[in-house]
């Protein structure tokens, strides 16, 4: 097993202890209601409590960020120009570019943009980065992290009624509001410098005011492993590596490599590009070191952005286990 260094919530969450250190939590509600007296574990879609385990750090033992403050594009200085950022442009209302750098150890941004409640998220062990309106019927929600897992991502919670959510499909799985579905805003992750030169008037993220090695990797050489952390459900088909990224739109996922490899494809009515120019945020232990993993973009053929999300292949297949792989 690879040095991975997954996040272990001991004070000011360091981060410094090592994947052997980490022993999941009893799962099961009778174990979880201190830390969770208002969350109503009589309503879920988890078939069995053993699919959910402690990553390590107690309830917003990573702390997610409200309202974080923005400077101009021009004025970031502290960015390498392949640090990968998760941009959010929204028709009318200034770019915005949240950087890896700082979502690694937060993982969550509750942000607006021109009156639009958004939650802005990345699960590292998953690879999974995903914007969405934070708007329900019931109102506007804003999430936190309970610092639990399934299947390897991030189980976050919503402030308002504690009920828990799969990051990666966007959906609450336990509690109140069991089966809703948050809508996904179009984002995208791409390199820091391809953000810049396309919004020279942008908005970029600043740093959080806690104590973080911010720019530095936690998880070095997770991207390049063989296994998942916390993560025992089947493989992926096809002979796929389980951590290999995939572009998911909707149940479909193409490999990367495939994408790498053309450039451009189209497939019923979806348009994926791909650039060079990347690194990865799971690789060396400075993030701007990392290996280029390449700039996706996916249209319709219109040219508008949609929906999507680039994960690791052993996530897809544990939440769309019946999904297609647009392998040729």
């Amino acid at each position: 097993m690879p040095a991975l260094r997954p996040v272990i919530a001991i004070c000011l969450l360091a981060l410094s202890a090592s994947l052997s250190t980490s022993v999941p939590a009893r799962a099961d509600p009778t174990f979880w209601r201190h830390e969770w007296p208002n969350t109503d574990f009589t309503r879920t879609e988890v078939e069995n409590w053993v699919e959910i385990l402690s990553g390590g750090p107690p309830r917003d033992g990573i702390p997610a960020l409200d309202a974080p403050e923005m400077g101009r594009t021009g004025d970031a200085a502290d960015l390498d120009p392949r640090e990968p950022v998760i941009a959010v442009e929204i028709e009318g209302h200034t770019p915005r570019a949240y950087p890896l750098r700082y979502l690694t150890w937060h993982e969550i941004v509750n942000d607006e943009i021109g009156g639009l409640p958004i939650a802005v998220t990345f699960c590292p062990l998953c690879n999974s980065s995903i914007t969405f309106d934070r708007r329900v019927a019931r109102g506007t929600l804003s999430f936190g992290v309970t610092g639990k897992l399934r299947n390897s991502d991030m189980i976050m919670y919503d402030r308002e009624t504690e009920s828990w959510w799969q990051q990666a499909e966007g959906r609450a799985i336990i509690g109140a509001l069991t089966g809703t579905d948050l809508t996904v805003v179009p984002s995208w992750v791409e390199s820091w410098a391809r953000f810049a030169a396309r919004n020279p008037d942008g908005l970029v993220m600043q740093q959080p005011g806690y104590t973080r090695d911010y720019g530095r990797n936690p998880y070095a050489g997770y991207d390049s492993s063989q296994r998942p952390f916390l993560y025992s459900g089947e493989p992926p088909p096809h002979g796929i590596a389980a951590l290999a990224r995939v572009v998911r739109v909707g149940n479909r996922a193409w490999p990367l490599t495939r994408l790498a490899e053309a450039g451009r494809l189209e497939d019923a009515g979806v348009v994926l590009s791909w650039e060079s120019g990347q690194a990865s945020a799971l690789d060396t232990g400075r993030i701007a070191d990392g290996r280029d993993i390449g700039n996706v973009r996916v249209r319709d053929e219109e040219g508008r952005d949609l929906p999507h999300d680039i994960l690791f292949a052993f996530a897809f297949h544990a939440f769309w286990p019946e999904g297609l792989w647009m392998l040729d």
